[in-house]
């Protein structure tokens, strides 16, 4: 008898430990929403922003008319850099509730990913890939893939580039597409754009493929360069956020609305893009 109840009363505490622990398990979800299909505190990017009240941008500091570091003030500047600056007003009310990082196409999204940034505004095209690894906002700017070349070239498209050297940037769709519409040429990848522009200057090939956006500001940089052939792809430009924050893409998207029907996306646009 004596065994039974001691035997009894180590089942009991082994089953009021279970509870315990089941009890304290619980609480570890009390970050999450009440649903259970929510984000906890750590993961939800808005819930951060709105904490920190700012917004940390990727941002590019080598693209002439979108995201340039000015070397006598130190400050980046651009079509990018406005559109962040308009987009902080509205949501948190001051554009001046920023912080700008600088990304390249290369590192952007492991930027990204990592929690560096809480939002990517750098010239970057929306893929189906790209979409399985972030989450975009509405396009905010349609640009085109092109060729840039020194003027007198005999390059005057993408048909032109049969045993060519085209430079490209890492990382980028358009790296990709020149391979794919032009698989004779040879293509020779560099870290950024300053890098690429530079290259071609220099001699180290004949073309340099972009975006049509991005070779504009190279071409107003040195007139001796100029874009030939026209657009070969469509390059839809999207805001890249952490992938399941469906909360801040909403709040960018209203906010890239109410820039839209204000005029106000206008005036930036027409500050910067003048093609």
């Amino acid at each position: 008898m004596l065994k039974k109840k001691k035997w009894l009363k180590l089942s009991l505490l082994s089953l009021l430990a279970v509870i315990l622990l089941a009890g304290c398990g619980g609480g570890e979800d009390s970050g999450k929403d009440e649903e259970g299909g929510g984000k906890d505190k750590e993961t939800d990017v808005l819930a951060q922003v709105k904490e920190k009240d700012k917004i940390v941008f990727g941002v590019k500091n080598d693209t002439r008319l979108f995201g340039l570091k000015n070397p006598s003030t130190g400050d980046v500047e651009g079509f990018d850099i406005d559109i962040a600056k308009a987009l902080a007003a509205e949501i948190l009310g001051d554009e001046n509730k920023v912080e700008f990082k600088e990304v390249t196409s290369k590192t952007r999204m492991a930027l990204l990913n990592n929690g560096d940034i809480d939002a990517i505004v750098a010239t970057m095209t929306i893929t189906e890939d790209r979409k399985k690894e972030v989450d975009f906002t509405d396009v905010y700017f349609d640009a085109g893939q092109s060729l840039l070349v020194k003027k007198g070239s005999d390059i005057k498209g993408i048909d032109s580039l049969k045993g060519k050297k085209v430079l490209a940037v890492k990382g980028s769709t358009s790296s990709i597409n020149i391979r794919e519409k032009a698989p004779d040429a040879q293509v020779l990848e560099f870290e950024n754009y300053s890098e690429a522009f530079a290259a071609l200057k220099s001699g180290q090939g004949d073309a340099l493929t972009t975006d049509d956006s991005i070779l504009y500001g190279m071409a107003d940089e040195d007139p001796n360069y100029e874009l030939v052939g026209g657009t070969f792809t469509d390059e839809p430009y999207g805001i890249a956020v952490k992938k399941g924050n469906a909360e801040f893409v909403d709040e960018l998207n209203k906010a890239l609305k109410s820039l839209k029907d204000s005029g106000k996306y206008d005036e930036i646009h027409d500050k910067w893009i003048k093609h």
